[in-house]
């Protein structure tokens, strides 16, 4: 397929199990792609199989799942592309949870899908903003959460690989998404 021919496939987001082969896929994919960027830069060196099952195993995605939970798959022209979860940190604070494009789907716009899709799930359970929280060397996903409204804010939780921690408010009238 031509580049032209891809860029102009069609984006579609929709809530997947966190079990489903495709989400299973993505997830190990997204702490895969981490995991080999924190040990390239800490200890020149990839990651090992046994190190993304104990990744996997030490943050697990099963709270994304409802009522309290989400996690969102994103097709590009009918192709699983991506992933974004959300969860509930209480009844007012939703918080966005690996956020993943696959490398080949990059810069398509499938991050802002997914950005879009994952703050109207909160806007739609109650949620006046969105937290997350991210590594500094990921420098694409600091920039991305920065143009898409987020704002630096104080740590709200204790991870030793969260290094920075954003917030994006919610506008009047979000809930009301239809």
């Amino acid at each position: 397929m031509s580049d032209a021919a891809t860029l102009r496939l069609p984006w579609a987001v929709s809530p997947e199990p966190v079990g489903s082969p495709d989400a299973e896929a993505l997830l190990r994919e997204y702490y895969t792609e981490v995991a080999d960027r924190y040990f390239a830069l800490h200890e020149g060196r990839s990651s090992t199989p046994a190190e993304i099952d104990e990744g996997v195993a030490e943050y697990p995605s099963a709270d994304l799942t409802p009522p309290n939970g989400m996690l969102l798959l994103a097709r590009h022209g009918g192709t699983v592309a991506g992933c974004a979860g959300v969860r509930m940190l209480d009844a007012r604070t939703a918080e966005l949870k690996q956020m993943f494009v696959r490398a080949g789907r990059r810069g398509l716009g499938g991050a802002g899908v997914l950005l879009t899709a994952a703050e109207r799930v909160a806007a739609q359970w109650g949620a006046e903003r969105v937290r997350l929280d991210t590594r500094l060397d990921l420098v694409e996903a600091v920039a991305l959460y920065r143009r898409h409204g987020f704002v630096e804010i104080d740590p709200y939780h204790e991870d030793p690989y969260a290094e920075i921690f954003f917030e994006k408010r919610l506008g009047e009238g979000a809930g009301s998404v239809g």
